[in-house]
């Protein structure tokens, strides 16, 4: 299968660059597999296709703001580091910019000297471990300093970094938003509670691997990256029980579906656990756990675009695309939503 099946024409002025002032109120594609029905709703009436006994998975991962901006000790050069993955309490791995300026020995000032980095080695792939220097709480000082990193595709200033979290976002670590879940309010997420919905939470922090392009001509050539999730023993515990019962679990975006996915048995069954996923889902994938996903559109030949045409089908999902084209849906992180019925 070739990466270029996965190709479609996206005007750029379809591509969001602003969240909506009601998070409910972007536009709802919905879709059945097997038919080209299309719907046309709004993200708040996401409660017509609920029912009782259904559960819906959200992942509960918050974006750190993980970008800052600094100078170079003793030079005073402009220098930009984005934090990838912790690997100690004050050790990361971060990519900098510009990258061939930065050598191990150096350090980098951030806010006047409340932050300091030091560039301890270049790994493979040209990525810096770091190790930072402070006083006070590391958290609270990257809250101050820190802004979100946005996808290279939005170029607009965010004024308010909580919009680019779920209402539910709780445990830090990730690079990017889930951002199926951005379209959640508290007063929606009760109102599905309300009508006997579960709501499971699990944990995928996201990386910047979510957005890089498949290169290789033949999609199974392609390295797909690593990403830590977690799932508590008591949220596996409600979405077996939604399966045993005849429930249909709805995955709330890509990131919930690969944990999902990741963790469960050959029967279907969730297992809680932790580790890294680097699951490559595309079409041909026979799922085990989700039923109906709940995602936004996604950028043309992704490997996100690719998990769901595994689970509704290439054709359904490119004619899918193409009818949100036509209807001039909102594009991407900030973009409109799209539910896939498989039942």
């Amino acid at each position: 299968m070739k990466t270029s099946d996965f190709y479609f024409d996206l005007p750029e002025e379809l591509i969001a660059q602003e969240p909506l002032a009601d998070r409910s109120s972007s536009r709802l594609l919905v879709v059945k597999k097997n038919t080209e029905d299309w719907q046309h709703k709004h993200f708040r009436d996401i409660k017509e296709y609920l029912r009782s006994g259904d559960c819906l998975v959200i992942n509960d991962t918050r974006v750190l703001p993980a970008r800052l901006y600094g100078e170079r000790v003793g030079t005073g050069a402009a220098m930009e580091i984005l934090l990838l993955t912790r690997k100690d309490l004050d050790t990361w791995e971060v990519l900098v910019r510009p990258g061939k300026k930065a050598k191990p020995g150096d350090k980098i000032s951030f806010g006047n000297g409340k932050l300091i980095a030091e560039i301890l080695e270049v790994i493979e792939g040209g990525n810096r471990i770091i190790r930072f220097s402070y006083d006070g709480v590391f958290e609270a000082i990257l809250d101050e300093l820190g802004e979100m990193p946005l996808p290279p595709y939005i170029t607009h200033r965010l004024e308010d970094k909580e919009r680019y979290q779920t209402v539910y976002a709780k445990h830090e670590g990730s690079a990017a938003a889930p951002t199926a879940g951005l379209h959640f309010t508290p007063e929606l997420l009760k109102e599905i509670e309300a009508m006997g919905v579960k709501i499971a939470h699990v944990t995928l922090h996201v990386g910047l691997g979510t957005f890089r392009p498949v290169k290789a001509e033949d999609i199974l050539e392609h390295e797909m990256h690593s990403e830590f999730y977690v799932v508590e023993q008591d949220q596996a515990d409600i979405i077996n029980e939604t399966k045993k019962s005849g429930g249909r679990v709805f995955s709330v975006g890509t990131t919930s579906t690969r944990t999902l996915e990741s963790v469960a048995d050959e029967n279907g069954m969730v297992q809680a656990r932790s580790g890294w996923t680097q699951i490559f889902i595309y079409p041909g994938y026979q799922f085990k756990v989700v039923d109906c996903l709940i995602t936004n559109f996604h950028l043309p030949e992704s490997t996100l675009i690719m998990l769901v045409s595994a689970l509704v089908g290439k054709d359904l999902t490119m004619s899918a695309y193409a009818e949100a084209v036509r209807e001039k849906y909102r594009f991407f992180s900030f973009g409109d939503a799209c539910l896939f019925l498989t039942k």
